[in-house]
């Protein structure tokens, strides 16, 4: 089911690898006021448990996100794609791979950092059934805005939700 939206859109999501750099950037670059460098992705991408992946549209890098492994949880730190192809399904089969990497038993959901003032990350997430859990005061260092800490549950199709009997009777 999750690669639904990679299919129909033409969509490929593989492995960030160290030629991809430029592209990532200038993707970083346009779509951020305080844009990381080149130095954080490496810093970032050389730890263990941070993981790189690019989407490509015709063999040209067209988004990518970069994501910590947790033990509960999967945390987003940078997730962007490119002005030319928003809304054309590239963010929806990013959010959509890591999706399926959630599970019941171990990581059990995705969470993200949102800055106040990006309105159409906030909607985007929403959409992709993100609900906002709470404000971050003062969270980054390079301005004194608010972040809005955003977390996606998985939920398993196949198991029913246990039923409230209390609920039932008054419902």
């Amino acid at each position: 089911m999750a690669a639904e939206p990679t299919q129909k859109t033409g969509i490929h999501i593989r492995w960030m690898i160290r030629r991809d750099m430029t592209d990532v950037l200038e993707i970083e670059n346009a779509s951020f006021e305080f844009p990381w460098n080149e130095e954080e992705f490496v810093r970032c991408l050389r730890q263990r448990n941070c993981i790189g992946m690019v989407a490509e549209r015709d063999d040209e890098i067209v988004g990518f996100m970069i994501y910590e492994l947790h033990k509960t949880r999967l945390h987003i730190l940078s997730f962007a794609v490119h002005q030319d192809q928003r809304r054309s399904g590239v963010g929806m089969a990013m959010i959509a791979k890591l999706k399926s990497k959630l599970s019941h038993q171990r990581r059990n959901r995705i969470v993200l950092e949102v800055r106040e003032t990006n309105l159409e990350a906030q909607l985007f997430f929403k959409q992709q059934d993100f609900l906002a859990l709470s404000v971050l005061r003062n969270f980054y260092d390079d301005t004194v805005e608010d972040a809005y800490l955003m977390q996606h549950r998985y939920v398993d199709e196949q198991v029913e939700e246990p039923v409230n009997r209390i609920t039932r009777m008054a419902g």
